[in-house]
């Protein structure tokens, strides 16, 4: 069997430590919403895009708690990246393809791209590259839950709930209830 130089084999992980827990992430995601509201003088023209998975309900929740601030609903869509990966081959067996509809008109709009984890920055190239498939916003800011460094390409976060300075043999596993029926940050080692 071929591998790829970047291929991870599946490998056991342990647990090394708890880097934030429930009432931690809901705090910094408070925080976040805040953060954004000040950053674009409030909600008009604003728009949310989770990246699929984890991030389309960390921007579910951020759209919720920037409504009771602002007591306007801001629009919170879905973005599914598998067919722009650069990295399919290292991923197993080929992924389906789905033509996931954002749920709005990105269109000049200030579009917020949401996801849980900054690490190469391969999976924010591959998602402006499907956002922009949707249309063309007047404005893109990245927000993650966790920057963790080890950047292969120049992308840089614009909204951080928190820096974790990683290893190459350590993940950052985000548990959000929606998906995991768990609610935490670990820090996993290989």
């Amino acid at each position: 069997m071929m591998t790829t130089k970047n291929a991870v084999p599946k490998t056991t992980l342990r647990q090394k430590t708890q880097l934030m827990s429930g009432s931690e992430i809901e705090r910094t995601l408070v925080r976040l919403a805040h953060e954004i509201l000040e950053r674009n003088d409030g909600v008009d023209g604003l728009g949310l895009v989770g990246i699929r998975r984890r991030g389309v309900p960390i921007a579910e929740r951020l759209g919720k708690m920037i409504q009771r601030v602002e007591k306007k609903k801001i629009p919170v869509g879905a973005l599914d990246i598998t067919f722009y990966r650069d990295d399919l081959s290292t991923l197993g067996p080929k992924p389906v393809v789905q033509q996931a509809e954002i749920g709005f008109s990105i269109e000049g709009k200030k579009v917020v791209l949401v996801d849980d984890v900054l690490y190469t920055g391969r999976t924010t190239r591959a998602a402006l590259d499907a956002l922009f498939s949707h249309g063309r916003p007047s404005l893109v800011q990245l927000l993650v839950l966790i920057d963790r460094g080890h950047r292969e390409l120049p992308v840089e976060a614009t909204f951080i709930g928190r820096i974790v300075q990683t290893t190459d043999r350590e993940v950052i596993e985000v548990k959000l209830t929606e998906i995991d029926d768990a609610e935490k940050v670990l820090l996993m080692e290989r």
